[in-house]
């Protein structure tokens, strides 16, 4: 047996609640283990009995496969809310026990020795809580200056002809704005959008604002607070969520603090605001990588703020405050996330969820987020993982089914299940090809979409994804919603198809279930098949040729079904009672 690959620790990883009554406890091993036990019973209760400690003998449920190992999982429900453990596992004609401090054949294991894995005390106040309504949601992410012109904008030089994207630069502005959005809430009511994910709307001198000038004032290109506040209030009669995307890992360079310490040095009374390295930093004309002071990405019209100042502290937790209580949104989402300090992030989180409990916060972090959503900084983070398995399966066509499942087992077997059920799951954004670059034809678009929209967390679509709009890097994938097109009708039969998807994701709670099986067929490497909760199966047909499908389940939607074959690049959902 691989001992070398057992591994446990009693940390948030692979142990943790997941209500006030409920224990989650992983197990990883090789995959030459065909059997887990936990041994496990209150770490005092012999003290009591006055006997020996031996725990009661519970096995687990293989959870999760990887490509190496084997993910095995448990729930206990312990009567006095702590738990002291052990494991023992079973491959071939060995048995082995595993301690906190070795791994032993079992009959050589001591007991005695109490070198246990330990839950110490079930604190309700330490579970993990992410907001219910966010894993029930759709999000739509818009762009506003590309979204929607509104019908009352007046004439503006700054601005280009809506849609006239030839040659398109950097500093490019076309005028969409908050009421343009607001004009559009009914056509995104009618796509099944639940929450759209604003990109930043704050007052700047760029198109995406990401260089914000001032987080207390609303760019006028965009609109008022006044017209801020109209919009989230429609969206919420409309059943729509708002969240607004938030730069605190860095300012523009006209923030007013940044003016002051570029204008008085060391006598500013923000100098600490800043990473300031030199005496000599006041040059913008060159990158930062000369290190005179820090900013995102050597960018010098970026300075990078001090998030470990109080003073930074406080004035953004209170601008975040004020966005909760007085603007009403529902979430908020952090650009660069990982960049931020951690006790940044706990002090806006800690007042936050004073004051709004359900508020939504999403980081921006591409990689492994452990710390992050474990340590009460964030409800979630972006799931790019999921993104790069979307692109990977259907850009080489010599991976299969099995590679497929891997990918999805990763991106699972990262967080806490109360996590990994509102992951911010995505196909495209203002920072990536548009999801089409990457497709064969519309049809695989669609599969792709039917896969974000039944795996576990909270899927989003990139406005103008739902009628395959086309766009390489930057500034390619910001281009205007061609509205004009839309309402002559010219995409009708892809959003029908898209709405017609989020449709069965909204009615169907299976399809928002965590709980999912695989099913893979030797003689059709490339056919996805998995099952949600026992309730929904859904296939996706990658083969080069068409499929036979014999399923007697209720359709609940199909792209390329005939009633006994799947077309290639085709999709079926269907209802089944396993």
């Amino acid at each position: 047996m691989n001992t070398a690959a057992i591994h446990h620790r009693s940390t948030a990883e692979f142990c943790y609640a997941v209500d006030n009554d409920t224990v989650v406890i992983t197990l990883k091993t090789a995959k030459d283990v065909t059997r887990a036990f936990i041994i496990w019973e209150d770490p005092f209760i012999h003290e009591l009995r006055r006997c020996a400690w031996e725990g009661e003998r519970k096995e687990m449920d293989l959870y999760i496969e990887l490509p190496e190992h084997y993910i095995w999982r448990t729930e206990i429900v312990p009567k006095f809310k702590r738990v002291m453990y052990y494991f023992v596992i079973e491959g071939g004609s060995k048995e082995y026990s595993v301690f906190e401090n070795k791994i032993t054949p079992s009959e050589e294991a001591d007991i005695s020795a109490k070198q246990f894995f330990k839950f110490p005390w079930l604190n309700p106040s330490d579970v993990i809580r992410t907001p219910e309504w966010v894993r029930d949601t759709v999000w739509y992410q818009i762009m506003p200056d590309r979204f929607c012109r509104s019908s009352d904008s007046p004439d503006d030089d700054k601005f280009r002809p809506w849609g006239k994207f030839s040659d398109p630069g950097w500093h490019d502005f076309f005028g969409g704005n908050l009421n343009g959005i607001k004009e559009r809430l009914p056509y995104l009511k009618r796509l099944g959008i639940s929450g759209i994910y604003m990109t930043p709307i704050f007052l700047s001198n760029s198109n995406h604002k990401y260089n914000t000038h001032d987080y207390k004032m609303v760019d006028p290109d965009f609109g008022t607070e006044e017209e801020l506040i109209a919009l989230i209030e429609e969206a919420h009669s409309m059943g729509i969520r708002i969240m607004l995307d938030a730069v605190f890992n860095h300012c523009g360079d006209k923030f007013g603090p940044w003016l002051d310490v570029r204008k008085n040095g060391k006598a500013s009374p923000y100098y600490d605001w800043f990473m300031i390295n030199s005496d000599n930093f006041t040059d913008d004309r060159r990158p930062t990588d000369d290190a005179r002071f820090y900013s995102f990405s050597f960018w010098p019209v970026m300075p990078k703020l001090n998030t470990n100042n109080p003073e930074v502290i406080s004035y953004f937790t209170d601008i975040c405050l004020h966005w909760a209580k007085v603007w009403k949104i529902d979430g908020i989402r952090f650009d660069v996330g990982d960049e931020v300090s951690h006790t940044f992030l706990r002090s806006v989180y800690s007042a936050l969820k004073q004051v709004s409990p359900d508020i939504f916060l999403l980081g921006e972090i591409w990689n492994d987020s452990l710390t992050w959503v474990t340590s009460k900084e964030y409800d979630s983070v972006m799931n790019y993982p999921f993104c790069s398995c979307s692109d990977n399966f259907w850009s080489v066509p010599t991976q299969n089914s099995t590679d497929f499942m891997y990918a999805i087992n990763y991106c699972r077997s990262l967080y806490p299940s109360q996590v990994t059920n509102v992951l911010f799951n995505f196909l495209d954004t203002h920072d990536t090809d548009r999801a089409i670059e990457h497709c064969a034809n519309e049809d695989v678009l669609l599969q792709k979409l039917a896969v974000l929209l039944t795996m576990p967390g909270t899927p989003c679509i990139y406005y103008g994804t739902e009628i395959a709009m086309h766009g390489k890097l930057n500034p390619y994938n910001r281009a205007c919603m061609p509205w004009k097109d839309i309402e002559a009708g010219r995409y009708d039969e892809m959003f029908e198809k898209v709405r017609a998807l989020i449709s069965i994701r909204n009615s169907e709670s299976s399809l928002r279930s965590g709980e999912i099986e695989f099913c893979r067929f030797a003689e059709y490497p490339r056919l996805l098949c998995y099952n949600k909760s026992n309730k929904t199966r859904v296939y996706i047909n990658a083969e080069d040729n068409a499929v036979p499908i014999t399923d007697n389940g209720r359709v609940l939607y199909s792209n390329g079904y005939s009633g006994t074959q799947l077309k290639k690049d085709g999709i079926l959902i269907i209802a089944c009672e396993l």
